[in-house]
């Protein structure tokens, strides 16, 4: 089968990253930028057409587009890639509402093209043997899930700490909890200017698991940990640790007695994961479901329920 022809609009950090993965796989046709040197020099540099935004859409060259726009161009974009016939993949976040990303789904739907959220956390190897953990039953029922994505830097002039880290964690919370929230409290803090620097959310399932996230760009140290606490065991992703510590298992076992809970605490086991980059794994799975027209694992319906939680609950901000 002939590999799909992919362009990638938006050729900034992130994009680039897409750039270089797909080159790596021998499938990047083009490169598309309102920039245009900044397209003409990745072209060149990647031995790829540099294509204006404005032809690519009509193009029967490209079979695909993967955008890595800042957010509020993502939903028509995509509508104007999928009306012209491209399967897309769409970076996070796919919209900045709620009824924009759902029209840019629903499009692609209509026209029968693959729409998926580039949620890349949910491809790496050691979130996938999280995940199959919880679904042998090694964490029995999983009661509470947090996270911390805590870092200094990258200041966008739209996205909050909220909007630009948050996705990462929901999108795995969601895929572990297979279930949307039923009630979402947040609080926010504007340190250093109208956007929020600090974010926390708080999140009830109608399982009766809650769910709590902490996002920061400003924070002296990188935090990237995702903890899943069980009724028979807690496993800890650490995204921040070597390959062979990326994932700890604790086993515990916490007990009521004469009124009082006891608990005994035992060290973790850290549990092999292969290695491989997730932006990788994410992208041929997208090459996977051009091929083979099956829905992504992470669809635009998933990219629409993070969505809902960043734009629906109540969030304070100060």
């Amino acid at each position: 089968m002939t590999k799909p022809r992919i362009a990638v609009l938006g050729c900034g950090y992130w994009g680039a990253n897409h750039v270089r993965t797909l080159k790596g796989l021998g499938v990047l046709h083009a490169v598309s930028d309102a920039n245009a040197a900044r397209a003409e020099g990745f072209g060149v540099e990647h031995d790829c057409l540099a294509i204006d935004p404005c032809e690519l859409f009509r193009r029967d060259d490209v079979d695909a587009v993967v955008m890595a726009l800042p957010p509020q161009f993502h939903a028509e974009n995509a509508i104007r890639a999928v009306e012209g016939g491209k399967d897309v993949l769409v970076e996070k976040p796919i919209a900045l509402t709620v009824a924009d990303a759902q029209r840019a789904v629903d499009t692609a739907a209509r026209h029968g093209r693959i729409f998926m959220t580039g949620h890349v956390l949910r491809f790496h190897p050691a979130f996938e043997r999280l995940k199959e953990l919880i679904e042998a039953g090694e964490l029995g029922e999983v009661k509470y899930i947090h996270s911390h994505r805590l870092g200094l830097g990258k200041f966008h002039t739209e996205n909050d700490a909220l909007w630009d880290l948050a996705p990462h964690d929901l999108s795995m919370i969601l895929a572990i909890t297979g279930q949307a929230p039923c009630e979402v409290r947040g609080e926010g803090a504007a340190v250093l200017d109208r956007l929020s620097d600090f974010a926390h959310l708080h999140m009830l399932f109608p399982s009766g698991l809650r769910s709590h996230l902490f996002a920061s760009r400003l924070n002296p140290y990188r935090e990237r940990r995702l903890t899943v606490v069980g009724t028979k065991a807690m496993a800890v992703f650490d995204d921040v640790e070597q390959w062979e510590r990326k994932l700890a298992f604790y086993r515990h076992e916490i007990w009521q007695d004469s009124g009082q809970w006891l608990a005994t605490t035992n060290e973790p086991t850290y549990i092999p994961v292969e290695g491989g980059m997730p932006l990788t794994r994410e992208l041929q799975h997208f090459l996977h479901c051009i091929e083979t027209r099956e829905a992504p694992r992470t669809s635009g319906e998933e990219g629409v329920s993070v969505l809902r939680i960043l734009t629906g609950g109540t969030v304070m901000h100060s």
